[in-house]
């Protein structure tokens, strides 16, 4: 009679991603495009923003605080400083109106790295440019700063052909605990501010006769909910059904909407003891299916192909990119504990 099988010692989790550096489309993908990140001083926001620099994108970076742009520019700098393509990438100096968007241009010849840059004639030469990095100070709460932002980009890169709406407000607090100045915050910036770098750049394109991009950042309780965070997942929730309507209004006039929700993916914006409570999910026992976190790179990685030519028709969808757990969190039905236990025991635990 054989040994019964022991399944436990054949775990070994999803395979680990390629290091950072290495980009999941063809070396000028997007070159000469122009990528506006909200919130992409930092964390997420910014290893999006590394993964469009790395595949020819010029780069504007929004943040209300000055020191995380001061940052994000040199390490995005950094990054284009060792970017070059044989046909040409956008340079730093780069300025004036775009004419043709980059993308739409090599979506339409069905080919990828190939088009010319944008900008003046003098500067549309091939040779071995680095993609532009430009910092802008924005409160997206402020229509005016919002249109600001995009006067900025506009007159240093041209047309933004994609928007990462990335910028959002959260911190955990029982809901019985919670502000109303807590609430309209989170709501105001994370919702709110979506909607309106959304409108303005749909209204340029739309005037502009131009087609575009928009990836909003998302949460996986959108649909799950979120104790300890009522005041994040309504918003967030709103951003998933803003996705898909906004995606059903302008895709006649060219304009992608989806949405991106990253999974549990350390970064610098997280307190040291967050990070070492989410290395926990290594243990099978803290209920990861991948058995492992995910790396910021497979989040920027998502990104570009949704922004991507190879994603033309592909609108109104949500891509998770957590490596299956908000559906464990759903099938596994986990028992019912209240929401200090949850926070106690989740990611922002003491």
């Amino acid at each position: 009679m054989s040994e019964p099988v022991d399944f436990e010692t054949r775990l070994i989790g999803l395979p680990a991603p390629p290091p950072v550096g290495r980009s999941a489309l063809p070396v000028g993908t997007f070159m000469g495009a122009t990528v506006l990140v909200t919130g992409g001083g930092t964390g997420l926001g910014k290893a999006i923003a590394a993964e469009f620099t790395r595949l020819g994108a010029n780069i504007v970076v929004a943040s209300r605080k000055r020191e995380h742009l001061d940052a994000a520019v040199a390490d995005l700098g950094s990054i284009a400083a060792q970017v070059s393509v044989a046909n040409g990438v956008v340079g730093e100096a780069v300025a004036g109106p775009a004419r043709t968007p980059p993308i739409a241009r090599l979506s339409d010849r069905g080919e990828v790295g190939s088009g010319t840059p944008t900008g003046p004639a003098g500067n549309q030469s091939p040779g071995n440019r680095s993609p532009g990095v430009l910092a802008v100070e924005c409160d997206i709460r402020d229509s005016d700063q919002v249109a600001t932002v995009f006067d900025a980009a506009e007159q240093r890169f041209g047309t933004v052909d994609v928007l990462v709406n990335n910028a959002a407000a959260n911190f955990p607090v029982p809901a019985e605990e919670m502000s109303p100045n807590a609430w309209r915050t989170v709501v105001d910036i994370t919702l709110n501010g979506t909607f309106l770098m959304s409108r303005e750049f749909a209204r340029r394109h739309i005037a502009a006769r131009v087609p575009g991009s928009i990836i909003n950042v998302g949460a996986s309780y959108a649909w799950t909910g979120g104790p300890g965070f009522a005041h994040s997942a309504a918003a967030k929730a709103g951003i998933k059904n803003m996705t898909e309507t906004l995606a059903v209004e302008w895709g006649p006039y060219g304009i992608q909407v989806n949405g991106l929700v990253p999974g549990l993916m350390p970064h610098e914006d997280m307190t040291s003891d967050i990070q070492t409570n989410l290395q926990r999910t290594h243990d099978k026992d803290i209920c990861q299916p991948a058995l492992r976190v995910g790396q910021r790179q497979e989040l920027g990685w998502a990104a570009t192909f949704l922004a991507s030519p190879y994603a033309r028709f592909i609108s109104g969808h949500t891509l998770v990119v957590d490596g299956a757990n908000w559906q464990r969190r759903t099938l596994t039905n986990p028992p019912v504990v209240t929401v200090r236990e949850q926070m106690n025991l989740g990611p922002f635990a003491p």
